[in-house]
């Protein structure tokens, strides 16, 4: 599901990147991630945390086979596979996420309609991020959005930057 240039990036840019995440995720949070593609960050948060029900959306049969086999192998209990895109789902979540899917602007439509009031879209976007919040203002305005936030976690050497857009 990931390119093959990016095996020896698998650890640091993608399981990583995905899991410096975790500590910002609110204790028994429903999570959405859309475009969840090969599980990430999906996956990766659904092992680290038990506690959070996780549904992953990809609209894409060959993913969802995919995503539904690791969670069959790994016996995740707390986790969803649901073939869908997300403009179609008709469901609201405590923290919507999305890696490597669509600048901010588009994003935001799709994922804004899924965060539940109170919740927060967390996107993880790399060093484009103050650019994308500036473009995509207004959008997220009109959306819902009540404060945009950009937070680097990990460390200097594995940095993961996300916008943290609460409703």
């Amino acid at each position: 599901m990931i390119g093959p240039r990016e095996v020896p990036r698998l650890w640091d840019r993608h399981l990583v990147n995905s899991g410096v995440v975790v500590p910002r995720l609110p204790a028994g949070a429903t999570v959405a991630d859309v475009g969840s593609g090969a599980g990430l960050p999906g996956v990766v948060w659904a092992i680290a945390r038990p506690d959070l029900k996780v549904t992953l959306i990809e609209p894409l049969l060959r993913r969802t086979t995919f995503l539904q086999e690791v969670v069959d192998e790994l016996e995740l209990a707390n986790v969803e596979v649901l073939r869908a895109r997300a403009e179609d789902v008709d469901r609201q979540f405590d923290v919507v996420t999305a890696r490597a899917v669509a600048a901010l602007e588009k994003l935001a439509k799709w994922c804004m309609p899924l965060v539940a009031p109170g919740g927060v879209l967390l996107a993880l976007k790399g060093q484009s991020a103050t650019d994308e919040v500036k473009d995509a203002k207004r959008t997220l305005g009109r959306l819902g959005a009540t404060a945009t936030l950009i937070r680097t976690y990990g460390d200097v050497e594995i940095p993961t930057t996300v916008v943290e857009v609460s409703k």
